[in-house]
């Protein structure tokens, strides 16, 4: 229960409640659960010691392997269940599906299933966490019972972070991916969300999960007070000549000192970070664009129906001109502004927006479906004012079932999309240019805003502002809100203005320190013109990438492998030079 209560109080902290400072304690009951069953408490039994085989310390599951299961598989999967499923309930705003045929029932059950489905996935990232930092307990285990020395639980905050960064950024590059502890700061926590200048989203969960870390062991050290002092009271007194030792790691001074160390770090990242939200932007009024959003709201449900494609025609055209006629420098529409190939066919002569732009010479990036290697593919369209295509992206993160058939040779055939397009899309490649009549641009389609590294990778390549385009229908606000969160921590990461365009909300304009300048309705028709600045500047994050993974893995493995090591391969060669040799046949 302390478990599941845990991970929905982590679940609280994005929109649409956005408790924020509920993070910097949520993941510390799940540290005490895993840290008191994974093998990095203060008991060591004769299996552990430095003669035994590796193989033995590293599987050897406590006292029972089902409290093993409970403790360090169950537990973390049900605070896993309470964080993402709750952050993503907005999924079963899917349904209904009956404008796709599906019947009510089948509608219902395709929602829950999406629901569960992405939960699970989620999920498995504190499992996945457990597992490894059971693994390294058993693999790291001090080479005596006694060998505890007041440092280590500091050497568990730096080895339990590092896994955490760890799985989170593999999740990253996975399919599927929303939930990250970063997200939980975003858009309200500005001071902190500036520490991913340094090292992108990485730099923000390593300060969460190092400051519940250190909480956590506050606790435990204050927990097991009286049995560690009266248990060792020959040891305590005997530990120096003079009488003065330092404190065990469940002393009463242990306790205090974490929780200075978690109060200390807090203070210290967040001030770090504040230090960065006052850096000026030094925008310079020769790289000024005035750029035009049209937020179209038309439904999915009629989207791809004869009424549907007359309603877009009307309203993105209509909103172009307008946005025309008030003097912008681009037009900027969503994902599936017009979701048929038109780009590149007969149609294209014919199709009212693109006389538009031959009429008023206004530049637009337009959301619709390309077409490569016989699939279609999610784009965005630069239309030249001579009416050229002066560039085109093509999404990259496809959306599973939504958007192509994982495993499509074995499940095509079972497997239905949801979608009224047949087959899959084709996704995009990582190393797409996005070049626009007015500059480079770094673009993104839909929940592609959650993937910080395609960001970086644009930036670095010469990106000068953001562009994300997204449609957003049938999902409600609150599923918004947390994709404007995404676009916040982008903008400030790569030190980008952003333009976030929608179908049905939320549009808006976020500056390079994450702060909102205009932000739409949800479920509505509008237009807005607004004025962003291209930039080329390189934030540590985008010159060098995800270091501090690096080093955080790089200083767990070298603090714990090489004292941990040299005995371990010392007893092997003994064994080997002890074991007796086989007769010669």
């Amino acid at each position: 229960m302390v478990a599941l209560l845990g991970g929905l109080t982590m679940g609280c902290t994005v929109a649409p409640a956005n408790a924020w400072w509920l993070a910097w304690v949520a993941l510390a009951p799940l540290w005490v659960i895993v840290r008191r069953n994974s093998g990095w408490g203060d008991r060591a039994s004769s299996s552990d010691s430095p003669q035994s085989p590796l193989i033995t310390r590293t599987f050897r599951w406590g006292d029972s392997r089902q409290d093993f299961f409970a403790n360090c598989a169950l537990l973390p999967i049900l605070w896993g269940m309470g964080y993402h499923g709750l952050a993503l309930s907005w999924i079963v705003d899917l349904h209904p599906l009956t404008w796709m045929g599906i019947p009510w029932l089948g509608s219902v059950a395709i929602a829950l299933f999406a629901w569960v489905f992405i939960t699970l996935w989620g999920a498995a990232i504190p499992l996945v966490w457990s597992l490894g930092f059971s693994l390294a307990a058993r693999l790291f285990r001090p080479t005596l019972p006694s060998a505890h020395p007041p440092t280590r639980p500091l050497f568990l905050i730096l080895t339990g972070t590092a896994l955490w960064c760890a799985t989170e950024t593999l999740w990253s590059h996975s399919p599927l991916y929303w939930t990250s502890l970063a997200l939980t700061q975003s858009p309200h926590n500005l001071p902190i969300l500036h520490l991913g200048q340094l090292s992108g989203p990485t730099a923000v969960t390593a300060a969460i999960v190092a400051v519940n870390g250190l909480l956590a062991e506050s606790f435990l050290a204050w927990r097991t007070r009286p049995q560690r002092v009266s248990a060792e009271p020959e040891r305590n007194s005997q530990s120096a000549p003079n009488g003065n030792h330092p404190p065990l790691p469940g002393s009463p001074s242990s306790a205090s000192r974490y929780l200075a160390l978690a109060l200390a770090l807090l203070a210290t990242t967040h001030l770090g970070g504040w230090v960065l939200l006052r850096q000026p932007l030094a925008d310079q009024d020769n790289q000024a664009l005035t750029v035009g959003l049209v937020q179209g709201n038309v439904p999915t449900r009629i989207k791809l129906f004869e009424t549907g494609e007359r309603l877009a025609l009307e309203r993105y055209t209509q909103g172009y001109n307008a946005l025309a006629d008030a003097g912008v420098d681009l037009v900027v529409m969503p994902e599936g502004a017009f979701p048929w190939v038109w780009v590149g066919t007969a149609q294209q002569a014919r199709h009212p927006l693109y006389q538009a732009v031959l009429a008023r010479g206004v530049p637009a990036i337009v959301g619709t479906v390309g077409w490569q290697e016989r699939r279609m593919t999610q784009s965005l369209f630069a239309l030249a004012p001579n009416g050229e295509i002066a560039g085109h992206y093509d999404k990259v993160k496809l959306v599973p079932l939504g958007e192509y058939i994982p495993f499509e040779e074995v499940l095509g055939r079972v497997v239905g999309r949801l979608s009224l397009i047949q087959g899959s899309m084709h996704p995009g490649h990582l190393e797409q240019r996005f070049d626009t009549p007015v500059g480079r641009a770094i673009a993104a389609i839909c929940y592609e805003s959650a993937f910080s590294y395609l960001f970086r990778q644009q930036a670095a390549a010469g990106g000068e502002f953001i562009l994300t385009a997204s449609n957003n229908d049938p999902y409600p606000r609150r599923m918004m809100l947390q994709h404007k969160a995404q676009d916040v921590m982008r903008a400030i990461e790569s030190d980008r203005w952003a333009v976030r365009v929608t179908n049905t909300g939320l549009s808006g304009i976020v500056n390079p320190h994450g702060e909102t300048v205009w932000l739409s309705g949800d479920q509505t028709l509008e237009t807005h013109a607004a004025s962003i600045y291209r930039r080329r500047s390189k934030t540590p994050y985008v010159r060098w990438g995800d270091w501090l993974l690096v080093l955080l893995a790089g200083l767990s493995v070298i603090r714990e492998a090489i004292p941990t090591g040299i005995p371990l391969i010392a007893s092997w060669l003994r064994r080997s030079r002890n074991s007796p040799k086989p007769p010669p046949s």
